[in-house]
């Protein structure tokens, strides 16, 4: 009877200290192994890193603090990827983010302004304002365009990022970068694997018109040091694969001081039978 009564004890004993015990702590694989970060958020922040140093590139501060810009060369209309004549002189004068003043030819006899959502154009025949669909192509392209992208668009609440890996343009490395922004638009960047300057931008739209998807790229080549900021020196655009436009450019100044002047238009008056 002593026996049974002593099992009885040291059974309950053995009952009542593993009741009462502390479980093992579980596994933290956070506190191992850091942060498990999800997929789609170290996609969007691997294209962002890589846009940073693209702006770092470009010159940081003192690309992104430049006021204006003064550009001349020669451009050249393509036809089926052939030039088309000598090319034409040209000078642009650029203030970001909404004003620019093209002079065409020797004696600059050929002008267009854009200020805003408004254009003209200026010839030997007085001032109009410019064709409504020239003027909206114009307002397309600056809305693409690469200081619009890397200014306005990455720092824009509601733009998405994505990284679209390694892919060539040309015999050319690139990193691809794909931005939507919160009104649906959506370009892509193509950026160099070792210099991390821009290469290539692309984007589709449709006519409003013939309702087809339309696709338009610039690529930039011979990237060189201007007042601190690198900037290319041969720029080609395309539209659905085929070569439109190409700029030469020879000189380039920025923060010129330009006066609000050079953005406004003479009156308008333009004589069609002027000869």
């Amino acid at each position: 009877m002593k026996y049974f009564l002593v099992l009885s004890l040291a059974i309950s004993a053995a009952w009542g200290q593993q009741a009462t015990s502390t479980p093992p702590a579980p596994q933290n694989p956070t506190a191992q192994n850091g942060p498990v970060q999800n997929p789609a958020e170290a996609n969007s922040q691997q294209a962002k890193q890589t846009l940073e140093k693209t702006l770092q590139a470009l010159g940081g501060n003192a690309y992104l603090n430049s006021v204006d810009m003064d550009q001349q060369g020669r451009g050249y209309g393509f036809y089926q990827n052939t030039p088309q004549g000598v090319g034409v002189p040209y000078e642009r004068k650029y203030r970001y983010p909404d004003k620019e003043r093209y002079e065409f030819l020797k004696k600059h006899d050929w002008i267009l302004i854009h200020n805003g959502d408004k254009g003209y154009e200026t010839t030997f025949r007085g001032t109009r304002e410019e064709d409504p669909k020239d003027l909206a192509n114009y307002l397309r392209r600056r809305q693409y365009s690469i200081d619009t992208i890397l200014r306005d668009w990455i720092k824009a609440p509601g733009t998405a990022f994505f990284y679209d890996g390694v892919t060539l343009v040309g015999a050319r490395d690139t990193h691809k970068v794909t931005l939507i922004n919160a009104q649906n638009q959506s370009v892509s960047l193509f950026i160099d694997t070792k210099t991390f300057l821009p290469i290539k931008k692309a984007y589709t739209w449709r006519d409003p018109e013939t309702r087809e998807i339309e696709n338009e790229s610039e690529l930039y080549d011979e990237y060189r040091a201007e007042q601190g900021i690198n900037s290319p020196h041969v720029i080609t655009r395309e539209k659905n694969g085929e070569i439109v436009s190409q700029r030469f450019v020879r000189t380039v100044t920025y923060n010129n001081a330009f006066p609000d002047a050079l953005f406004a238009p003479p009156p308008i008056d333009y004589n069609k039978l002027k000869k």
